[in-house]
């Protein structure tokens, strides 16, 4: 593959991502591109740093947007960060990744993609387990209340997660039929 369809193909991998996260101005609430473009850069990105920078990239700024824009009468002043127990979701989500789609097939997205939407939901609800204990009580069976608190959000989380996984994964797969140059050459 030559530099040009290098940097080409870079290109098309990180504009896919920040247009993923772009839907989350206007989607339902937890039907997110998130966990796929997390998937979909540690797939396709050659340079696993980049499989990071960009997704992470994307998540920040699409934060700033909602946060400070689409919610902000919910806060008292600038959000920065968001919530870091998302991104410490999210890298995981990165890291399952790299483990699970070395090879991309229908059955590893698939699986990839529920393990994604579990992850997400086991840690930002044992976040919300932490960080209200007004609602939660430091036991397990306050846990299991944040956790049961969450349960109603997970099914637009799963539904999210499969159908921004098909709809990257699909389109990159195409642009790859469609240009063969852009296709790794892999042994």
């Amino acid at each position: 593959m030559s530099k040009k369809n290098i940097n080409l193909r870079f290109g098309i991998i990180a504009l896919f991502i920040l247009i993923a996260a772009s839907t989350r101005f206007f989607m339902p609430p937890n039907f997110s591109p998130i966990a796929a473009i997390g998937l979909f850069g540690a797939a396709y990105f050659t340079k696993k740093h980049w499989a990071f920078i960009i997704p992470f990239a994307a998540l920040f700024l699409s934060n700033l947007v909602l946060n400070n824009v689409l919610y902000a009468a919910y806060y008292d002043s600038f959000q920065w960060v968001g919530n870091l127990w998302v991104y410490l979701a999210f890298g995981l989500i990165i890291l399952l990744g790299f483990q699970i789609l070395k090879k991309v097939k229908p059955s590893r997205l698939v699986g990839a993609s529920i393990l994604g939407s579990v992850v997400f939901f086991l840690i930002t609800n044992f976040a919300a387990f932490l960080a209200m204990p007004e609602l939660y009580p430091a036991s397990f069976s306050g846990l299991l209340m944040a956790y049961g608190a969450g349960i109603p959000f997970f099914g637009n989380t799963l539904l999210g997660d499969l159908f921004f996984v098909g709809v990257l994964f699909g389109s990159f797969e195409l642009v790859q039929y469609r240009f063969p140059q852009f296709k790794l050459v892999t042994s």
